[in-house]
């Protein structure tokens, strides 16, 4: 058993590791509730342009449109990952990462080649080591960012979609679910699929007139379409990985108290082992005079 003086060491160790965890845990509980308001905000626009996207997928007059319509044959595929910058929220960009090379696998095994485009230095790290070409890459975006601040991450790999160099490009990023749930999704963002799309149009079906042309007009909703749906991606990203802080550090700090509550039990013991044995010692020499 360790000394009683190396045991008060190792509580004051985890005291001091308690009360950093137990501030990252209040700052993240601080910004719980600011971020998840931002991403609530943003939901009701991005769903509506959803739902305009799955008519324009339903509908038959453009279907020629490069952001609708599928290649004949697909070389190269790339992905807009989303992740954060600083760690310590749990498994949030670890689950993200699996389901990423779950999806990257199945590419590469069809003979796919893959590039990416990247938000968060997490993310940028991860992929580096996986040997993934990075081509455009987002760090230290805010917590409440505008759509012209990330747009220009992802424009390089829409830009190579558009020239024809990449024939799909997929979405990866965590979705908010609850406090305690965050789910990791990759979606197909070019060419525009929308999951669900047969029940958003059950109601009501139609095709389009366009004026002045709908070339013009359906670049410039479909670019509006990326831009909102990948601003939507971050704000969900960023309410989880503050809710997934704020779970991972109040843990970390509910597993110091319970720590310093075995080592203060072991230190109990240590002292009185030490004090048993100075009284042994006692009446030992008292005996011996």
């Amino acid at each position: 058993m360790a000394n009683a003086k190396e045991i008060r060491g190792q509580i004051k160790s985890v005291k001091n590791t308690q009360k950093i965890t137990k501030a990252m845990e209040m700052v993240a509980a601080s910004k719980v509730r600011r971020v998840q308001e931002h991403m609530r905000a943003g939901r009701p626009y991005a769903e509506h342009i959803l739902r305009v996207i799955a008519h324009l997928v339903k509908a038959t007059s453009h279907r020629r449109h490069r952001f609708l319509s599928k290649a004949e044959k697909t070389e190269k595929v790339g992905y807009i990952v989303i992740a954060t910058d600083r760690g310590l929220c749990g498994g949030l960009n670890i689950n993200l990462f699996k389901a990423l090379m779950h999806s990257i696998t199945r590419e590469h095994d069809a003979g796919h080649e893959v590039i990416a485009s990247v938000f968060g230095s997490k993310g940028v790290n991860f992929l580096s080591r996986a040997n993934i070409p990075i081509i455009s890459a987002v760090e230290n975006y805010p917590e409440n960012p505008q759509a012209h601040q990330l747009i220009g991450g992802a424009h390089p790999l829409i830009d190579a979609y558009n020239n024809g160099d990449i024939q799909q490009i997929y979405l990866a990023a965590n979705i908010f679910v609850n406090a305690m749930t965050q789910e990791p999704r990759i979606e197909q963002l070019l060419p525009a699929s929308i999951a669900h799309a047969d029940e958003m149009t059950a109601n009501h079906a139609w095709d389009y007139l366009y004026d002045p042309s709908a070339e013009a007009i359906l670049d410039n909703l479909l670019r509006r379409y990326i831009e909102s749906i990948i601003k939507q991606a971050v704000s969900e990203n960023v309410a989880c990985e503050m809710s997934a802080r704020m779970v991972a550090m109040k843990s970390a700090s509910d597993n110091a108290g319970t720590l310093i509550d075995e080592l203060q039990l072991q230190y109990n013991k240590a002292r009185q082992a030490a004090i048993t044995q100075e009284l042994s010692e006692i009446v030992a020499g008292a005996d011996a005079v």
